[in-house]
């Protein structure tokens, strides 16, 4: 298997593109573990300093100190290229994706599938995810170029592995999946779930490396953006797993009530609205049967647990890579959320991150580990 392409849907890069990419890689590397570290040192050896001579105290709001670094031309240089970085690597894949478009459209074509997939021409994406361009990808999750358009699907499949730097399972980008299980299994033990929904899957990353657990149970995955559930749908054949995707909001799903044994999303709550994620858990109660469970899968931050390098970094996320709901996130009091929607013996805490997920592993802790190296869940049984 070509390491660069493990599945006939990912586009394909030529040597022209792949060494850009490849300096993609290694540009964000750099400004990640050689630049950003002079961040935390201009903000504390500094600025904090300078503030502190100047008032007389430290501003307890990490804005106001954040005001005060983007005077400095470090930080605003740091902000210039991060987000350069970004574009440059969506332009890149963008590129990659469009010379092949066609080719990877036909592809796209399933004969007798295993799976299936269900888009609604009628569908309203809602405004919290088409305000902006998340992660700035263009187009974001949700556009569409006509019936048989693939293309956001494909650019987001190549593109995620650039953005996690190969850290998410390469090029299957798929850590958070088998992690996911890794905690069902931490909780069930070999319990084996009838059937499963996957909120919010993307192209399918967590949601295939989650059903290849359970090859008896029945798989579906839902999201917002119909190109994107036709890429998602052509890349699970390829990888002969029957998934059933369909176009819905994980906050009103058309599924019959008490109808899932297992419901899980992988780093979907903090792109939602502070509105939007208790409808979603409580779309999960409802979904659920009576001992069924609900487990997701979120970024491994807690506000109150960042510093106010941390806290500034944070709002990068929020102002420059269009991800608004970061910070409720970071903040939310998930434990309350789940009991108020009628979920029992809640659990949260951090799940190692895993490429394989074993009965018996024993790796969920209360503290994480970092990013890459644990994943935040939260979960509960109806």
């Amino acid at each position: 298997m070509n390491p660069h392409r493990p599945h006939p849907m990912m586009p394909e890069a030529n040597h022209d593109e792949l060494a850009e990419q490849l300096f993609i890689v290694d540009m964000k590397t750099f400004i990640g573990t050689k630049i950003e570290p002079g961040q935390r040192l201009l903000l504390n050896d500094k600025v904090i300093p300078a503030v502190e001579k100047t008032t007389g105290r430290i501003p307890e709001k990490h804005q106001d100190l954040r005001k005060e670094m983007e005077r400095e031309p470090a930080y605003q240089a740091w902000l210039t290229m991060v987000s350069t970085a970004q574009d440059m690597m969506w332009d890149s894949v963008g590129t990659c994706v469009q010379r092949q478009i066609g080719d990877l459209t036909e592809r796209a074509k399933i004969g007798n599938p295993r799976g299936s997939l269900t888009v609604d021409p009628d569908f309203k994406v809602p405004r919290y995810i088409s305000a902006q361009d998340i992660h700035r990808m263009p187009g974001n999750y949700h556009s569409t170029l006509g019936e048989d358009d693939i293309r956001i699907g494909a650019v987001f499949d190549r593109g995620a592995v650039i953005y996690q730097l190969g850290r998410n399972g390469g090029f299957m980008n798929d850590i958070r999946g088998h992690t996911i299980v890794s905690h069902y299994f931490e909780r069930f033990g070999e319990t084996k779930p009838a059937r499963i929904l996957d909120m919010g899957c993307s192209v399918g990353h967590s949601t295939a490396a989650i059903a290849s657990y359970f090859p008896e149970a029945e798989t579906n995955a839902i999201d917002v953006g119909a190109a994107l559930l036709r890429y998602a749908h052509a890349r699970a054949e390829s990888l002969d797993i029957p998934i059933h995707f369909s176009q819905q909001s994980a906050e009103q799903t058309n599924f019959e009530d008490e109808s899932f044994d297992l419901i899980c999303s992988s780093a979907v709550l903090h792109e939602t609205s502070g509105q939007a994620m208790p409808n979603i858990i409580d779309e999960c109660h409802r979904l659920l049967k009576p001992g069924g469970a609900m487990i997701h899968l979120e970024v491994p931050a807690r506000l109150d647990e960042l510093d106010t390098w941390g806290k500034i970094r944070g709002d990068y996320e929020i102002q420059y890579n269009y991800e608004p709901f970061w910070k409720g996130a970071l903040t939310a009091d998930y434990r309350t959320l789940c009991e108020e929607a009628g979920f029992g013996d809640v659990m949260f805490g951090y799940q190692d991150a895993t490429a394989k997920a074993e009965v018996g592993k024993n790796a969920f802790f209360d503290k994480s580990k970092g990013v890459h190296r644990s994943w935040l869940m939260i979960s509960g049984v109806k």
